[in-house]
């Protein structure tokens, strides 16, 4: 079973609004994203450069606005609002989306799957790059009960923690 983390933190100093972001084995999940997508992006765009790639993959994705979830219980569990269900397909939620702020230009979609034990997130896909298919994440099994207490409980943050984490990178 894997360990979740639901965050909380704001979008910018400009934008207070805050995003939920997630960490899956203490890893930010755009971490996972950046790794299921590196060798994708680089067939796409083999003249970038590393330096510039790995900043790119880092920031294609961003966590969901608060405001726009609504009920992180049900949109976490599988059951999102209908403007969030309208823009995904074969019951997949989103759980990171554009660093524009508008989730529909770049989501991530995954298929949650709920039983009385364990929150399964699965078959992990970006809408806009069918030719990609099933990116090569997960699936991520939780126990329910902490999974549960992770959403009903997120960690709190002043900033975005992949940023800080940049910022520090040499």
């Amino acid at each position: 079973m894997q360990r979740i983390e639901f965050l909380n933190y704001p979008v910018s100093e400009r934008l207070p609004d805050p995003v939920w972001g997630i960490r899956i084995d203490n890893t930010d999940l755009r971490v996972h994203a950046a790794d299921a997508t590196r060798d994708l992006w680089r067939q796409e765009h083999p003249d970038t450069s590393p330096s510039d790639r790995e900043r790119f993959l880092l920031n294609q994705y961003d966590g969901l606005l608060h405001r726009e979830i609504g009920d992180p219980g049900r949109h976490f569990l599988g059951a999102p609002a209908p403007e969030f269900a309208a823009g995904s397909s074969a019951g997949a939620t989103p759980v990171l989306g554009c660093p524009c702020g508008v989730w529909e230009c770049w989501p991530l979609l995954t298929v949650i799957t709920v039983s009385p034990e364990t929150v399964t997130w699965s078959s992990f896909r970006q809408p806009f790059r069918k030719e990609w298919g099933e990116l090569p994440m997960g699936p991520y099994t939780f126990t329910r009960s902490a999974y549960e207490a992770a959403l009903a409980e997120p960690t709190r943050l002043t900033n975005d923690p992949l940023a800080v984490h940049q910022e520090s990178t040499p």
